[in-house]
């Protein structure tokens, strides 16, 4: 029997009435300087995702869909903690939160080489990524590979728990991830070793499929695409890189939107944590495009979408 969130989903639906709105965006864009824009993001009460993370966890605090949320983060500090450790500095400055590991946990891992200190889905890529670094020394190799065992962790995690949200979820993540490495390799003409370690593959894109049309070149690769039902994405490559990188964001905010109509399950707990994502994503792009003086024609065109 699933678990009864419905006290949460009615916090949650509240908060949602202080997520960022296209009107409140405009403001910010037209914000004469940054006093105003922080002022701006302060009115609002946005808050860090750090902070809405541990109020989510305060709700769930033992669910493995919310968990999955922050595999990306996870690896991803995987991979920073281990370059820290060939390269004899600190990781703390590469760090993300939130994440399910503290950073001393990895870092006491890789130091007394005991990976059972970290957790199942992530134990076994920490060992054979050691072994990667420390014996070919190829930082883009090691990247390729815990980037892979992330999305097969995601994957695995999401088929346990059985929710047809999480898996559709992973589904995106996954294949937005393989066509844009798909893309770079091709033009980058790398070898089939190579994409046997940087292509996950999902229910969505066969593996093999993708390699095979990667390893026929840039243009083959996007006649591949166009024949599934990413072409969308395949067009938005060949356009404007920065305009398929926005879509896969707008995707997964789609997916999230889907959660608006439930009532009682995890599923609005996931997608408000992805709609937070989402407009710190977009205040960030703002404050960017502005300090580097980029019009207001730029700057709308690369706002993601937004739950609200």
């Amino acid at each position: 029997m699933g678990i009864d969130y419905a006290s949460a989903v009615a916090v949650v639906r509240t908060l949602e009435n202080s997520l960022f709105t296209k009107n409140d965006l405009e403001q910010l864009i037209n914000a004469h300087d940054s006093n105003e824009s922080e002022t701006l993001i302060n009115s609002k009460n946005a808050g860090t995702l750090l902070e809405v993370w541990e109020m989510l966890r305060t709700f769930a605090p033992d669910s493995k869909e919310l968990e999955i949320l922050l595999y990306r983060n996870d690896f991803h500090n995987l991979k920073a903690v281990l370059k820290a450790m060939v390269s004899g500095r600190e990781p703390e400055n590469y760090l993300i939160e939130p994440s399910n590991i503290k950073a001393g946990i990895l870092k006491e891992a890789f130091r007394t080489k005991d990976f059972d200190l970290l957790p199942e889905y992530i134990r076994e890529t920490a060992t054979n990524a050691y072994g990667i670094i420390t014996t070919s020394l190829d930082g883009q190799l090691v990247d390729s590979f815990i980037d892979t065992d992330c999305l097969k962790a995601m994957r695995k995690s999401a088929d346990s728990t059985g929710n047809d949200f999480m898996r559709k979820y992973v589904d995106l993540i996954t294949v937005c991830a393989d066509i844009k490495t798909a893309y770079r390799c091709s033009k980058m003409n790398k070898q089939r070793d190579f994409l046997e370690t940087a292509i996950c593959g999902s229910p969505e894109l066969d593996k093999e499929s993708i390699i095979r049309a990667t390893l026929g070149g840039t243009e083959n690769l996007l006649s591949f695409l166009d024949s599934t039902s990413y072409a969308e994405l395949s067009g938005l490559l060949k356009e404007n890189p920065a305009k398929f990188e926005k879509r896969c964001d707008d995707l997964i905010t789609e997916q999230a939107q889907t959660a608006r109509f439930k009532a009682f399950g995890i599923e609005p707990l996931i997608a408000y944590y992805i709609a937070k994502e989402a407009e710190i994503k977009n205040i960030r792009i703002i404050t960017v495009c502005r300090e580097c003086g980029a019009d207001r024609e730029t700057i709308t065109e690369r706002l993601r979408d937004l739950y609200v």
